[in-house]
């Protein structure tokens, strides 16, 4: 099964990192352009995608994420919302491995949140989804994202992921203080907050500034939490900028 994505590309290595529902194929949009900064590759984590591990904690994901560095080399590191905090702890745990990270809206401290409110929005899912065209107008402006997430079976279109175990997953993020981490970050960081986001406020700003390596903190406007769909040329452009400022 097929849970490592190539992208193609040359050079350094760069890792893309999804999150929570996502899989390493929601970043192909992305990875079209990052190619020509180095060699793009993706990875489903663990109960996502094609991934046939289905548990595991935040040290395990990160594991995960640096063998597959280890054969890039140094490379850069992009996450988005869980993929952020995997980033940053791969970085934090295993400098030698990454040059620099993006962190797209994620913080380190939820505690105290659970994942309740959310079991009411999937509840209301209309599962099964009659095809993949079912999917992407049910979610909107976020289909082509979401249409990736989802594989047909006998009855019709489901997540891939198994809800129940992503809820396991989010839930160490509810009881766990990830401060300590960011405090080891040693390489620069790009950290994209959206301005609708769903996140604790004056988090993401304060990363940068607490983590040894530094590195900028940005807000884009207009943007919610998936912020390299909501405004994919702003990210680019940042990103692009953040890329250029390691060479």
């Amino acid at each position: 099964m097929r849970q490592v994505v190539d992208f193609g590309g040359s050079g350094q290595g760069i890792l893309l990192l999804h999150g929570l529902m996502g899989r390493a194929t929601t970043w192909w949009p992305v990875a079209q352009w990052l190619t020509r900064y180095g060699h793009v590759v993706g990875i489903d984590a663990r109960a996502h995608g094609r991934n046939p591990v289905q548990e595991g904690r935040t040290e395990d994901f990160v594991e995960d994420a640096a063998a597959v560095v280890r054969d890039l080399g140094p490379s850069v590191v992009i996450g988005h919302s869980m993929g952020g905090l995997h980033a940053w702890a791969l970085a934090a745990t295993h400098p030698d491995l990454v040059k620099g990270i993006v962190v797209e809206d994620m913080v380190p401290d939820l505690r105290g949140r659970t994942g309740d409110v959310w079991r009411a929005v999937f509840d209301a899912w209309p599962t099964p989804f009659q095809s993949l065209a079912h999917v992407k107008e049910f979610f909107g402006d976020y289909g082509d994202y979401f249409v990736e997430c989802f594989e047909e079976r006998a009855d019709g279109y489901h997540l891939i992921a198994d809800i129940d175990r992503l809820f396991v997953i989010a839930g160490e993020w509810g009881e766990t203080d990830y401060w300590p981490l960011v405090d080891k970050v040693q390489c620069p960081m790009l950290v994209l907050e959206g301005e609708h986001g769903t996140n604790p406020p004056g988090q993401m700003s304060q990363m940068p500034v607490r983590a040894p390596g530094g590195g900028k903190h940005v807000v884009v406007p207009g943007a919610g939490h998936v912020i390299h769909r909501d405004r994919p040329d702003f990210y680019r452009g940042a990103v692009e900028a953040f890329l250029s400022s390691l060479t």
